[in-house]
């Protein structure tokens, strides 16, 4: 029995993310995330061959952790690159093998500034696509990733239009690269657990996006993405440690919504 959700729970969920080039490495990622404390897996399937994203293997995975899973692939994907409509299948798998959660990106099927397209076309696609993923009984967090500094209204703007597509979560990355920065994000991640009607991820990218990550979770923030240690692939210093996350998190005391 799965005993965490990525939904219900006003604690954020500490999600480890992961990278892997078989489904046995994922399987052993997977394992040390469990052992390390995450409370769900986000597999990232850039560097997994095509062939290998099938519906079996992804069960096999599912099946070796008692976690919740969200998948996701971006356009580094190391064997379909840019190709929007070629990643999806390997996603509808992971769906379709009991993932909690499905990745959709903002500008999906158009790419676009900030991540985010106003393209009516993308749009009709991205939320076909979304039904598909409701109809194999996952939820959808639409994301955007950009380096971009947004002001907190930006921020709310942004995100309410990923909403309106039919999105279960939201999510944003942009960018924090001075203590203004910082001040303006922290004003938005506060502004966005005020105003969202659903669970929200709001990271930061840049020098000072570190602290953000931290300070997120008292904040609001539904999810928060972990390594295990630093020898994963392609493992960003940005990206906090699992048990530096779960020791801010249990030992801060002290919660917006409290």
């Amino acid at each position: 029995m799965i005993k965490n959700s990525f939904f219900g729970t006003r604690q954020t969920v500490i999600a480890a993310l992961l990278k892997a080039e078989t489904i046995d490495s994922f399987i052993h990622q997977a394992r040390d995330a469990e052992f390390a404390g995450a409370d769900a897996i986000a597999a990232e399937l850039c560097l997994l061959p095509p062939e290998q994203r099938t519906r079996e293997n992804f069960a096999a995975l599912m099946a070796a952790v008692k976690l919740p899973f969200l998948f996701c692939v971006y356009r580094n994907d190391a064997w379909l690159g840019r190709d929007d409509a070629a990643r999806q299948p390997g996603l509808l798998a992971a769906a379709e093998a009991g993932a909690e959660v499905i990745d959709v990106m903002g500008d999906l099927f158009d790419p676009s500034p900030r991540e985010l397209t106003r393209s009516p076309a993308a749009v009709r696609r991205q939320k076909k696509l979304m039904k598909e993923i409701h109809d194999r009984g996952a939820k959808v967090v639409i994301s955007s990733h950009t380096s971009d500094v947004l002001t907190a209204e930006e921020v709310l703007e942004h995100v309410k239009i990923q909403l309106d597509r039919g999105a279960d979560m939201v999510k944003i990355v942009a960018g924090i690269n001075t203590k203004e920065h910082l001040l303006e994000a922290i004003r938005a991640t506060m502004l966005l657990n005020e105003k969202m009607p659903v669970p929200f991820i709001h990271l930061g990218t840049g020098p000072f996006s570190r602290l953000h990550r931290y300070l997120g979770m008292q904040l609001g923030v539904a999810v928060e993405f972990a390594v295990a240690d630093y020898h994963f692939p392609l493992a960003s210093f940005e990206q906090p440690t699992i048990a530096s996350m779960k020791n801010v998190r249990e030992n801060l005391r002290w919660h917006i919504n409290a």
